[in-house]
């Protein structure tokens, strides 16, 4: 009942300020880097919690794109962006697609919300085809012991503001002990983003 309430109110309200929210970062270039990051995709591609759609048209020109988010009130907003193209209402710890459906798979700002990030990651396999690949740019635990400190103790009220968000989420070490090989990561951070969020992972991982 509380959830549904909160999802009802701030869950719509976040949805409804996210892009403005994210502006400063995504001016300061968080926009450049998700075109970068997507630059690696190929063939027929899956965005996971693709929320309101910054990462659109940052994807390269042939794909074949399928979009997933299941927040209602951001997958509107998707909608109204994507045109025609394919959204789908789906966690992405239950992915309503065969195994093997997709060559490239992509998440930004996913895992640290998923409420079960080691069920997702095995999802993501079942629906790589052999040898596809999983592209990352997530915020994560910070590996300065100081920050993450701060980062436990914001947590519950981080959670909260952000909908569902963990700030001190450990996402390479999910990552390391999914289905997947890790074949490249990177550790940089957020430009003007809070320090709580600061921390960014960008990285490759194979089926």
């Amino acid at each position: 009942m509380l959830r549904r309430l909160y999802d009802a109110t701030w869950g719509r309200l976040f949805a409804l300020g996210y892009d403005r929210f994210q502006r400063r970062a995504e001016d300061a270039g968080m926009r450049d880097r998700r075109a970068e990051f997507l630059a690696q995709a190929s063939g027929r591609c899956l965005e996971i919690g693709s929320g309101t759609g910054l990462n659109l048209d940052r994807w390269p020109q042939g794909v074949e794109l399928v979009l997933s988010e299941p927040n209602p009130y951001m997958a509107t907003r998707l909608r109204r962006k994507a045109g025609s193209g394919e959204v789908v209402e789906a966690p992405a710890e239950r992915l309503p697609f065969p195994d093997g459906s997709f060559d490239t798979v992509a998440v930004t700002y996913v895992l640290c919300t998923v409420p079960e990030p080691a069920a997702a990651l095995r999802e993501i396999a079942r629906v790589l085809k052999p040898g596809g690949r999983l592209l990352f740019l997530e915020h994560v635990r910070s590996p300065d012991p100081g920050l993450a400190r701060w980062q436990d103790r914001l947590h519950g009220a981080w959670y909260l503001f952000g909908n569902g968000c963990h700030c001190n989420r450990d996402t390479f070490h999910a990552i390391q002990a999914s289905p997947l090989e890790i074949e490249r990561v990177e550790r940089d951070e957020i430009p003007a983003a809070v320090p709580l969020v600061r921390p960014m992972l960008v990285g490759a991982a194979r089926r």
